[in-house]
């Protein structure tokens, strides 16, 4: 008699936060893991739209960067399944340094030639006095792997940041770091993932039809 095997897949809901004050200014300022704000009345919003969308799945466990923004998010998203948050350090936001609470044309005016480096190519030029996206990376992509591995056969979310999803994104589709500006990661937004002897492969990227702000 043949049994059928253990399934073994692990899927991973990868969701960037809910929006603060600091992202709906216009222009908006940078938001690292300096910038410790709470949800924004859109983001507790955009934090119960998710907790809807993914109450009809069946999710094992919960996990969250540490900063207020993500924890409320991911409690938002936890609570129908009755689990509790388990906050991870490494999840944080990229420390973007000294243009923490700036917006750009204020860190071009201060700082334009460390503003053009960066914005070239964020992977090897940092955030002045914080990370670039190869740092970001390198604190992240272990400390996902590892909760993949781990929770071998389970639905799992992880919210986390901008930065942080993008890098690991960027990292998963095999897209150069400096060009990992260009991966959308909307306030809200649910990525999709897969992830089976040891590999793991992007299904759905920056979902956000479960928001309320989405155009028609």
């Amino acid at each position: 008699m043949k049994f059928p095997a253990p399934n073994t897949t692990t899927h991973l809901f990868l969701v960037r936060h809910g929006a603060t004050t600091a992202n709906e200014r216009q222009p908006y300022v940078l938001q690292g893991k300096g910038v410790d704000l709470p949800l924004s009345e859109t983001g507790e919003r955009q934090a119960t739209a998710v907790g809807r969308l993914l109450a009809e799945f069946r999710i094992h466990q919960v996990f969250a960067s540490p900063l207020v923004r993500a924890r409320q998010t991911a409690a938002a998203i936890a609570a129908p399944h009755g689990l509790t948050v388990t906050t991870i350090d490494e999840l944080h936001e990229c420390d973007v340094g000294d243009w923490e609470g700036l917006d750009w044309d204020t860190i071009q005016q201060r700082h334009p030639e460390a503003a053009r480096k960066f914005l070239d190519r964020p992977g090897d030029h940092p955030y002045l006095g914080g990370e670039s996206y190869r740092d970001t990376l390198n604190r992240v992509q272990p400390v996902i792997h590892s909760l993949l591995e781990r929770c071998d056969g389970q639905n799992i979310v992880v919210v986390a940041h901008n930065v942080v999803n993008r890098v690991y994104l960027a990292h998963l589709l095999g897209t150069d770091l400096n060009r990992a500006k260009g991966i959308p990661q909307s306030n809200g937004a649910v990525n999709f993932l897969r992830h089976q002897q040891g590999q793991t492969i992007v299904t759905s990227l920056n979902s956000i039809l479960h928001l309320d702000e989405m155009p028609l």
